[in-house]
């Protein structure tokens, strides 16, 4: 079975500033098309036998910037659903709520457009996307490529690497950088992580 190339997008404003930024669509920064741009001899140098982004703009611009402009649209990819907390950093939370941590704690709830998942929930997505990653790479002999967000892939590895979604926390991930999921005797390993060209 061929690599999982997981690409986080580029830099925004709210990324930069620390804001989480879930389901607020939010643009690329100029520097974060620059670190996307720099992907691309990286994404080259393998053939892809398919490719999957998130439907917000910062994931699909990563992608035609990295030169997969046809890239497969999923919402099983989307951010993590920050709820209450969309759009504020963490210290902020931690004033009201000190200690609080994504990983463990999850998020208050928000509107009904955005209610906020638990970190199971965003689990279970994940869950869904390697079902769907694996079935493209058993039809496949080039690597499949998931172009998302930060924590969404942080769960994810976790639950490639058989831990609970909880364990995403161990992976902290750039903007702007490739990671590479592979098989080692039959099992799932980290092949590469964080990586990014220098600028």
């Amino acid at each position: 079975m061929g690599d999982l190339f997981l690409v986080r997008h580029g830099e925004t404003e709210w990324s930069r500033s620390g804001r989480h930024t879930g389901r607020t669509d939010v643009p690329l920064t100029e520097r974060g098309r620059d670190e996307a741009r720099r992907l691309v001899p990286l994404i080259r140098s393998h053939r892809i036998g398919a490719a999957f982004v998130s439907p917000l703009q910062r994931a699909r611009e990563t992608a035609e910037l990295i030169g997969i402009p046809d890239a497969r649209v999923d919402a099983d990819l989307c951010e993590w659903d920050y709820g209450g907390y969309e759009g504020v950093t963490t210290p902020e939370i931690q004033r009201s709520r000190p200690g609080w941590f994504l990983f463990t704690d999850g998020v208050a709830p928000g509107p009904p457009d955005r209610p906020g998942e638990t970190p199971e929930q965003v689990g279970d997505r994940a869950d869904r996307m390697l079902a769907k990653a694996d079935a493209a790479l058993a039809n496949t002999e080039g690597v499949v490529v998931l172009i998302a967000h930060g924590h969404f892939l942080r769960v994810l590895t976790a639950r490639r690497l058989g831990l609970s979604p909880r364990h995403g926390a161990l992976f902290q991930l750039a903007t702007g950088a490739l990671c590479r999921l592979g098989t080692e005797h039959g099992r799932h390993v980290v092949a590469g992580w964080n990586i990014r060209p220098p600028e």
